[in-house]
């Protein structure tokens, strides 16, 4: 059984004022085969370097080799593990919402009461996010991973026994385990692409990663409509969904047990230079709190949190509401419901992975953001327009074609989020952006549903379009400053200085407008 070797966040600070961290000005010492550094903040948090040598005799310097860089094939087994806990999560995320007409019958409740088992998620989400970050930068990915599959697994079985129609409140309580989980998994793609994936693979193997949570969700629109029937005999239903809660139950203990004899830390060497140099970073200077202020005083990140939350908190609003509003247009198509959901996700998993590619391929970040963000706005004003037509077609077009880009907005918000905070946690700034997505996807949740039961679903769309064109406004308003990119060009200048010449030549900064 792999141990967890306890991993403190090596991070330095990026920002200028407030707490400053050690100064590293990285120059060339006489002694082969290791660099003398002394670092310290610059304009917009780039490092400054110096050719002064007497500058390297300042307090902080320190003698480190030069860093070994190597990919492990062990880490597509990590990302698929971890895709598939998070696919098994996410499942339960929407178990509800798209059989809400017969859940609705079978406990004898209202609408309102089906949403919240799906609106509970995010307002976990919210409640916990800052102390599952603190154990995230404290304890290591491993401890987070392991935590959320067994709150998954515990919350799971609650729910087998929850399959009578007086037992609505006992299946409240499995979801919110389970939803306690999800605080655990949702944001730790983008840590675990950068821990163990080089800089030419990291955002495809961020978009696996958030491909695995949106495989649960294509799974939670699909197989509740097959493993429960819209019967009339109570009993008869009853039997169905004890079946789908044992089946759910079953596969989160079995990857439970995975993650606990399989899932590892991180590799013994870092995969990338940007990884080599956050782990050099003494544990001792790296505080916690310092870092969440640093990052919200970092502006370009905090427009990124309030896009990011616009347009996922409006996919939230639709993926939750998505049955409702099929159902009201067309009586009696749940399991077409099902299936527009899935078309949704599946469009939406293949426009993560594309994007992902194309970021690795390009390193264009803000303008790929800034593009999928339009066409996420364009693709719901035609859903919106076309979703009254009669034609269930042209809803399976519209509604893949929004998936398509909403969902492969994700990784994009994700791979910039780190490119903007770098070298704070790759954790810390998804879970940000994945708590404002929550915060946003309760608000539109119960705007929209209210808008929806009281004015027709065209308005309550209509209102999600209006917040799109806000988030598309101020995404272009987003400074592009892709600070992980520089430090492995400075890296790779560095080295091939010391290898050539013996000099230390002047960094390059990377500017995604050179692509």
């Amino acid at each position: 059984m792999p141990q967890n070797k306890t991993l403190k966040s090596n991070r330095a600070n990026s920002e200028l004022g407030g707490e400053e961290w050690p100064r590293f000005n990285a120059a060339k010492n006489l002694v082969s085969g290791h660099v003398l550094q002394q670092w310290s903040p610059g304009p917009l948090g780039r490092p400054i370097f110096s050719r002064d040598v007497e500058a390297l005799h300042g307090d902080y310097a320190e003698l480190v080799p030069n860093p070994e860089i190597r990919l492990y094939p062990l880490r597509w087994l990590m990302l698929f593990l971890f895709s598939i806990v998070s696919a098994s999560n996410a499942s339960m995320w929407f178990q509800y919402g798209n059989i809400s007409n017969i859940f609705m019958r079978f406990y004898s409740i209202d609408s309102v009461a089906i949403d919240w088992l799906s609106m509970i998620y995010p307002l976990t989400y919210i409640s916990l996010i800052l102390p599952v970050l603190w154990l995230l930068d404290n304890r290591g990915i491993r401890d987070v991973v392991l935590i959320g599959s067994a709150f998954n697994c515990v919350g799971t079985w609650i729910k087998t026994s929850s399959a009578h129609p007086s037992m609505f409140p006992l299946t409240f309580v499995g979801q919110f385990v389970c939803s306690v989980a999800t605080v655990f998994i949702l944001g730790i793609p983008s840590h675990l692409a950068s821990v163990w994936f080089g800089e030419k693979e990291a955002s495809t193997a961020c978009s696996i990663g958030v491909l695995g949570n949106q495989l649960g969700i294509a799974i939670g629109f699909l197989v509740p409509p097959i493993l429960v029937p819209n019967v009339d005999d109570m009993d008869e239903l009853a039997h169905h969904i004890s079946i789908m809660f044992y089946i759910t139950a079953g596969v989160a203990t079995f990857l439970f047990i995975l993650v606990i004899f399989f899932f590892q830390e991180r590799p013994k060497l870092p995969p990338t230079q940007a990884q080599a140099t956050a782990r050099s970073i003494p544990p001792e200077h790296y505080s916690y709190l310092a870092s969440i202020r640093r990052l919200l005083r970092n502006w370009p990140f905090v427009l990124l949190i309030i896009t990011y939350g616009l347009n996922v908190g409006c996919f939230y609003a639709v993926s939750t509401l998505l049955n409702r509003m099929i159902i009201d247009h067309y009586p009696g198509e749940e399991v077409n419901a099902g299936r527009i959901g899935l078309t949704i996700v599946i469009a939406g998993m293949v426009g993560s992975l594309i994007c992902g590619i194309w970021l690795d391929k390009t390193k264009t970040y803000k303008q790929t953001t800034l593009a999928v963000y339009f066409m996420s706005l364009v693709g719901m004003i035609v859903y919106a327009a076309t979703l009254s037509l009669g034609h269930l077609w042209v809803v399976f077009i519209t509604a893949g074609a929004l998936g398509f880009f909403m969902t492969g907005y994700l990784p994009l918000g994700f791979e910039f989020a780190v490119e903007l905070t770098y070298p704070e946690s790759e954790g810390t700034s998804s879970g940000l952006l994945n708590c404002s997505a929550q915060v946003f996807g309760i608000i539109f949740t119960i705007c929209q549903g209210k808008i929806i039961d009281h004015f027709g679903t065209l308005k309550g769309n209509i209102f999600l379009c209006v917040f799109l064109f806000i988030g598309t406004a101020l995404t272009g308003l987003i400074k592009s400053d892709l600070r992980r990119q520089n430090a492995n060009m400075l890296a790779k200048t560095t080295e091939r200085s010391n290898c050539h010449d013996g000099s230390m030549a002047e960094p390059s900064i990377f500017n995604e407008e050179q692509f």
